[in-house]
C-alpha cells in the first residue's frame, strides 16, 4: 500500500505515525467548526452525562466538557492511537475524574444500560460496519429521553461524497433518510435533521 492510500486508510482507524498525524489534524480546522454547528442542535444543559463514540483526537470531548461544566463526558473509540491522543489532550479532565477514553467498539460499547443522557458521534459512522447494532447498543446505554446526536460532513446527497467512498475501504455516506429509517429500527422514538445541503453537511438528533 502506498503512502497516499495509507494516509487515506487512517480516517477509518487511524494507526502508526500517519495516524498520529491524521488525527491531530482532525482536532482543529473544518473539523471544528462542524462540530460547533453539530453542537448547536442540542444545547447542554451543564450537568450531563455524554458519551462520545469514535471520540478520535479528543478535541470534541474538551469541547463537551466545557458546555457541562458539572458533567462528565467519556470517549470511546476501536483505535488506540485515537485513545492515546484523547487520553493526552483531556489528561486534566481524567485526572479530575469528569472523563474517561475507552478502547472499544461501537457495535459493543463496554457500559452498562441507561448510563448517558447524551451519546455523540462525529464524523463517523461512515465507518460503522454493522450501523443497526451500534444504532441499538447506542439505545442501550441511553436513558430514557436521552439524546443521540450524529453530525456528518457529508448530507450523502453530493456527488463529491463518492469520491471518498472510492478511496477508502469500508466507507458509506448516509443521507438523512438512511440515518432515520435505521435510527427508527434501532427503538428510537422521536428522530429530527438538519439536512443543510447549501454547506453538504448533516446533523441527526434521535432521542429515546
Amino acid at each position: 500500500m502506498g503512502v497516499i492510500s495509507r494516509i487515506f486508510a487512517n480516517t477509518r482507524r487511524p494507526e502508526g505515525w500517519i495516524g498520529r498525524v491524521m488525527v491531530a489534524g482532525m482536532n482543529g480546522g473544518s473539523h471544528a467548526k462542524l462540530a460547533v454547528w453539530g453542537l448547536f442542535h442540542a444545547p447542554f444543559q451543564g450537568d450531563e452525562t455524554v458519551l462520545d463514540c469514535g471520540c478520535g483526537g479528543g478535541a470534541n470531548i474538551s469541547r463537551m466538557l466545557k458546555l457541562c461544566g458539572n458533567g462528565q463526558v467519556h470517549g470511546v473509540d476501536y483505535s488506540p492511537v485515537s485513545v492515546e491522543t484523547s487520553r493526552k489532550v483531556n489528561a486534566k479532565a481524567i485526572k479530575a475524574g469528569r472523563c474517561t477514553v475507552t478502547e472499544g467498539d461501537a457495535a459493543d460499547l463496554p457500559f452498562g444500560d441507561a448510563v448517558f443522557d447524551r451519546v455523540t458521534a462525529f464524523e463517523t459512522v461512515y465507518f460503522w460496519p454493522e450501523l443497526e447494532a451500534a444504532f441499538r447498543e447506542v439505545h442501550r446505554v441511553l436513558k430514557t429521553g436521552g439524546i443521540f446526536l450524529i453530525v456528518n460532513e457529508s448530507d450523502g446527497k453530493h456527488k463529491k461524497s463518492t469520491r471518498w467512498t472510492n478511496i477508502i475501504e469500508g466507507m458509506h455516506v448516509y443521507t438523512g433518510e438512511d440515518l432515520r429509517v435505521v435510527l427508527l429500527r434501532a427503538g428510537f422514538a422521536e428522530v429530527e435533521m438538519d439536512d443543510d445541503e447549501q454547506h453538504d453537511r448533516l446533523c441527526v438528533k434521535a432521542v429515546k
